[in-house]
C-alpha cells in the first residue's frame, strides 16, 4: 500500500512541476475568446504574452474584418482611430523571425500578420498585429493542390479537419500560427458578421482587451 502511495505522488510531483500551456482571453462586446499558445513557437508566445502584460492591446480594434476568412487586430493605431481612418500598417517598432510548423490555419487559429513577400521576403511576423481563422471548408481536391504547391503534407486527420471544420489552406507556410481559440469561436463567428467599410473596418468598433489567463 505504501508503495502505491509514494507511486501517485510521484506522479502528482512531476504533473504540478511540468510547464503548463499558456492561455489569454480576448474579451470583446461580442464576448470572450479564449486562445492556447503554442510552446512550439516560443518566440510569438513570449512576445505575446509580454505585450499582453504590458496592456498593449487594451482598446485596440479589430481593424480588419471579413467573414469566411478570418478578424484581425493589434495595430496601435487603432486605439482611438477616427472613422474611416485606414489600419494596419502599426506595431511595436519590430518584427518576429517566423516560426512555421507548429500548426496548420484551420478554424480558429491564431496566427501572426506580416507585410507581403515583395517587402518581407523572409515571411517574418508583424510584432503585434495578429488574426484568428474562421474560413471556411475545403475539398480533397483543393487540398491536393496546395500539398503540391506548397511542399505540404496533409496527414489524413488534417485533410478531414479542413474538410469538415474548415479554416484557411491557402495560408499554410505562409504565415507564422502560434495557437488556436478553445472557448468563443461563435464570438469570432458574431464579428466576422458586422458591417464593414470598403477596407474591411466594422463601421462600429470592435475592441479588446486581452489577458493571460489559466
Amino acid at each position: 500500500m505504501k508503495q502505491y502511495i509514494l507511486f501517485f505522488l510521484l506522479v502528482a510531483s512531476i504533473y504540478s512541476c511540468a510547464p503548463k500551456q499558456k492561455h489569454a482571453l480576448i474579451s470583446t462586446d461580442y464576448g470572450d475568446i479564449k486562445v492556447v499558445l503554442y510552446d512550439e513557437t516560443p518566440l510569438h508566445r513570449d512576445n505575446f504574452i509580454k505585450l499582453v502584460n504590458e496592456g498593449f492591446y487594451n482598446d485596440l480594434l479589430f481593424h480588419r474584418v471579413m467573414q469566411g476568412f478570418m478578424i484581425q487586430g493589434g495595430d496601435p493605431q487603432s486605439k482611438n482611430a477616427a472613422t474611416g481612418q485606414r489600419l494596419g500598417s502599426g506595431g511595436p517598432g519590430y518584427t518576429i523571425d517566423k516560426e512555421f510548423g507548429a500548426g496548420y490555419h484551420f478554424r480558429g487559429a491564431l496566427a501572426a500578420a506580416r507585410q507581403p513577400d515583395q517587402v518581407n521576403p523572409t515571411k517574418s511576423s508583424s510584432g503585434s498585429q495578429f488574426y484568428i481563422v474562421q474560413g471556411r471548408k475545403w475539398s480533397q481536391a483543393e487540398l491536393e493542390v496546395f500539398q503540391k504547391q506548397k511542399g505540404i503534407t496533409y496527414s489524413e486527420e488534417d485533410i478531414k479537419r479542413y474538410m469538415e471544420e474548415g479554416g484557411y489552406a491557402p495560408l499554410d507556410n505562409e504565415y507564422t500560427v502560434f495557437g488556436e481559440v478553445v472557448e468563443g469561436m461563435d464570438v469570432i463567428d458574431k464579428i466576422a458578421a458586422v458591417q464593414v467599410d470598403p477596407a474591411n473596418r466594422p463601421l462600429q468598433d470592435v475592441k479588446m482587451e486581452v489577458r493571460v489567463v489559466k
